[in-house]
């Protein structure tokens, strides 16, 4: 048995929007399962990352930030792919080296992530966007 839902991550520029609870309440009932959340864009990508500490967050923005600045910088002055802003061709980068898509256990009807972890859409992107995040699960 299996089913799938579509969620929106509304997000307002680069970082990670935790969406755990929707997570969670998705899998609410299906006892032993396995979950598999898909990000249907190119310039975000998925992230389990600590959900105490907001530095963690702030810190994994600033260190991809560093890892691929924006077009306009002078280190990243081979880029072609240019004409939607300095942030997009650098957003496809860290999109193609973070993950899209994630499988996460469900046991008792529980994602089972550990006692500090969070499921984030990590926005790559400067500007305001809805993002969608397909989850399916199977049991």
């Amino acid at each position: 048995m299996s089913r799938q839902e579509t969620f929106t991550v509304p997000t307002h520029g680069p970082g990670l929007y935790e969406f755990t609870d929707r997570v969670r309440a998705f899998c609410e009932g299906e006892g032993e399962a396995l979950l598999t959340l898909f990000v249907r864009h190119t310039s975000c990508s998925l992230a389990i990352q600590e959900n105490a500490d907001p530095e963690v967050r702030s810190d994994l923005t600033e260190f991809f930030h560093r890892l691929v600045p924006p077009s306009d910088h002078p280190a990243m002055s081979y880029l072609t792919h240019t004409y939607e802003g300095p942030d997009d061709m650098p957003a496809h980068i860290k999109a193609a080296l973070l993950p899209v898509s994630m499988s996460i256990p469900v046991k008792a009807g529980r994602p089972a992530l550990g006692t500090w972890q969070g499921v984030y859409l990590f926005e790559h992107r400067r500007a305001p966007h809805d993002r969608m995040v397909v989850a399916h699960i199977i049991r």
